[in-house]
């Protein structure tokens, strides 16, 4: 049984689709990764799926649930940190944890052990006491990601967890949400903005831009299936090198950025040939690195090819 399957899944606000016939299965036991710009239906779909809304047409399960009809015992197996964190910075670390605790009707026994399980991986157990509003943004959305785990969810829903966070503090808590997961066996839904940290969490990702599925898969198929072998070569050009290059019908596109050139080929197999007349052209290479296109490449090409279909 998947962790979430959707079946032409629709809701509109004033008349325009947030999420336009969404239909999309996901595996349990996986960080499955939701990609889309701003205001592409994504956060709508998560609340959606815990039958916070509800659908104009279609359907969906969760857990093997109707969210229509069994929203509440969704809920009651899943996890969410959505917009706000949920949590109460006069509070100690371990209180929070214990008021949710109470809320899902724990034992004080179950509620001790739980804490110290979550918060030990994720170096808070030693400041366990402490009220939390002294604390980083970091450390409190690491808190926060423990407050969704609190009562062993099978299925957490992570609505941009790393927003706002510094590059360092993002790294700790992919990490921590990477661990969690291995050790929770948990299913994750994870919204992000961040294309690397879906590319090195996420098993699956799927791409979503005005309310509408582009593509699914995981990030290797999705780099494979949407994207040109790629060459970056580094050195010095001819300032007609650029123009030259444009007209070989190996090259589906070029871009130069300073002393580096990027090409999308069609062939990669024959890329000694670009090589071959970027010399004759009399450019210096000092570098030439063969390389698939990073998720965050297929996003953009994604994303903008849907945008020139709308236009």
């Amino acid at each position: 049984m998947d962790a979430i399957r959707t079946e032409n899944l629709t809701r509109s606000f004033d008349g325009r689709k947030a999420v336009d016939r969404l239909t999309l299965e996901v595996p349990r036991g996986i960080v499955f990764g939701f990609l889309g710009p701003n205001g592409s239906g994504k956060t709508t779909t998560i609340r959606l799926l815990l039958g916070l809304l509800d659908a104009d047409e279609g359907r969906a399960e969760v857990l093997g649930f109707d969210t229509r009809a069994k929203a509440d015992e969704v809920r009651k197996r899943s996890g969410a940190l959505l917009e706000f964190n949920g949590l109460y910075e006069r509070l100690s670390a371990a209180d929070n944890l214990d008021y949710y605790g109470r809320i899902w009707h724990m034992s004080k026994a179950e509620r001790d052990s739980r804490i110290k399980q979550l918060l030990t991986p994720l170096e808070l157990y030693d400041r366990r006491t402490e009220p939390i509003g002294r604390w980083s943004r970091g450390m409190k959305q690491k808190l926060a990601v423990a407050r969704t785990l609190m009562h062993q969810p099978e299925l957490v829903f992570l609505d941009e967890p790393t927003a706002g966070l510094d590059p360092v503090a993002s790294a700790a808590l992919r990490e921590d949400l990477e661990r969690l997961a291995m050790q929770e066996g948990v299913s994750i839904f994870l919204t992000t903005h961040n294309l690397a940290e879906a590319e090195k969490l996420c098993a699956q990702v799927g791409v979503i831009s005005r309310g509408q599925l582009l593509a699914v898969g995981s990030p290797e198929e999705l780099r494979s299936r949407t994207s040109a072998p790629r060459l970056y070569i580094t050195g010095r050009f001819a300032p007609q090198t650029l123009e030259q290059m444009k007209s070989n019908p190996l090259i589906q596109k070029i871009e130069q950025h300073n002393s580096r050139l990027v090409l999308d080929l069609n062939d990669m197999q024959r890329s000694h040939e670009i090589v071959t007349q970027l010399v004759q052209s009399g450019a210096q290479i000092d570098e030439v690195r063969k390389e698939k296109a990073d998720l965050e490449d297929v996003f953009l090409n994604l994303v903008d090819e849907d945008k020139r279909g709308e236009a």
